[in-house]
């Protein structure tokens, strides 16, 4: 297995991915990598070739890579890991996949999952859209989480958002019937465009609803954002669907 950060020179950060709308692509990430300590070097180093997966671009059979057959939960942009490693403690029966693009965060988490042994989980270092089309086969899938995405608060920004309905549409054919979507936000105007788009998507029923939301549940732990945002003044909103 590569090392996709090689102490001997890192590899171009990865593409971000994608939302077309029309004619144009519109990107819903800019990498902001910060900064990238010996220790996160030192993780890619060491422990990618236990908890990593590298992109090949052909479908994964996630049984023959957990060695296991079991629910399987993928979180979306998993930042500093906090979310996921708490998740992965609190119930090591399920296999969990992280996808992270900003490496300082992988780097961590990689460090974590080896002080905890996890070896129920894996990680990719790749856009989202690019690991669900070409390798997360449809319906394998028990959960999709999403915590917190990038709101571009600017109303010409918006197009950028993770949440619109294409992306809705993939999460639907990757979850599993019976399955559920998990996502939360502390931006109020992001939680409204959730509701817009994730109540109106073929194959999801808003378990708290029409526009309603859920309080937080007990595998989601309070994140340093949500800590930020509260500290702000901002609220914050989980919203839970079930994939009908």
């Amino acid at each position: 297995m590569t090392n996709p950060f090689d102490s001997a020179g890192a590899k171009a950060p990865p593409k971000p991915f994608t939302i077309t709308e029309g004619r144009r692509e519109v990107r819903s990430f800019v990498l902001r990598q910060g900064r990238f300590t010996p220790a996160q070097q030192r993780a890619f180093d060491d422990r990618w070739p236990r908890f990593g997966l590298d992109f090949t671009g052909e479908p994964r059979d996630l049984e023959a890579t957990f060695g296991r057959d079991a629910r399987k939960v993928l979180e979306i942009g998993f930042g500093n890991g906090a979310a996921l490693r708490f998740a992965a403690q609190q119930d090591p029966s399920r296999d969990y996949i992280g996808l992270e693009v900003h490496a300082p965060g992988v780097g961590r988490l990689l460090n974590a999952l080896a002080d905890d042994n996890a070896d129920h989980v894996r990680l990719y270092h790749h856009d989202a859209v690019e690991v669900l089309e070409k390798e997360i086969a449809d319906g394998a899938l028990d959960e999709v989480r999403i915590y917190f995405p990038d709101p571009w608060h600017k109303k010409r920004h918006n197009k950028r958002r993770l949440i619109q309905p294409g992306f809705a549409d993939l999460l639907v054919r990757k979850l599993r019937v019976g399955g559920r979507l998990h996502c939360a936000t502390d931006w109020e105007d992001y939680a409204e465009q959730m509701w817009d788009v994730l109540d109106a998507t073929a194959g999801l029923s808003n378990r708290a609803g029409p526009r309603g939301q859920v309080e937080r549940p007990e595998w989601r732990p309070q994140t340093h954002f949500e800590t930020r945002g509260q500290k702000l003044g901002h609220g914050v909103w989980d919203l839970l669907y079930d994939r009908t």
